[in-house]
């Protein structure tokens, strides 16, 4: 006989709130792609069923905090990873490999102004079309493109207050 714990009582109560069909619409998420082309709107809700190489990847993910050896020891204690000394080229940010050959890499902020943050950066193949498309859909560019010697090129945009960054290798 099945125990009542909480895990049980949430199910049963979500099965009661929602009727019938609805519940397949949380059934987690599904792959998608924004389509490359700016002529043809998106469709919301339309999965795009494209080759494994075409999703969406992190090339670096970022975080700016002014406690970066505290970040640091959290996520070797927690994720096993080793960090690099900090690199110039980085922002003074100390990195460690991501699986499929990203990087993570924290770092104190560059100025007195800049708030901490958690940002990535998407690999792209042209960072000028990409941060025009961003533009050009409302985004506001906080870097344009720039160069990271020996890195790649990156910028940042903001939507909505949510701050992404572009990388090109």
């Amino acid at each position: 006989m099945p125990t009542l714990d909480r895990r049980n009582l949430l199910r049963a109560s979500i099965a009661l709130a929602f009727p019938p069909g609805v519940i397949p619409l949380f059934g987690g998420c599904q792959r998608t792609q924004v389509v490359s082309s700016r002529d043809e709107p998106l469709e919301t809700g339309k999965t795009y069923d494209e080759p494994k190489e075409a999703l969406m990847q992190i090339q670096y993910l970022e975080i700016v905090t002014p406690d970066v050896d505290k970040i640091c020891t959290q996520y070797s204690n927690v994720h096993g990873l080793i960090f690099n000394d900090p690199d110039p080229n980085l922002g003074g940010a100390r990195t460690a490999k991501l699986s499929g050959g990203g990087l993570l890499g924290v770092r104190r902020p560059l100025r007195e102004t800049e708030s901490p943050v958690v940002r990535p950066y998407v690999l792209v193949d042209d960072i000028e079309e990409s941060v025009a498309a961003a533009a050009d859909s409302g985004a506001e560019v906080a870097l344009p493109p720039m160069d990271l010697q020996g890195h790649g090129i990156c910028a940042i945009v903001i939507q909505g207050g949510i701050e992404c960054g572009l990388w090109q290798l």
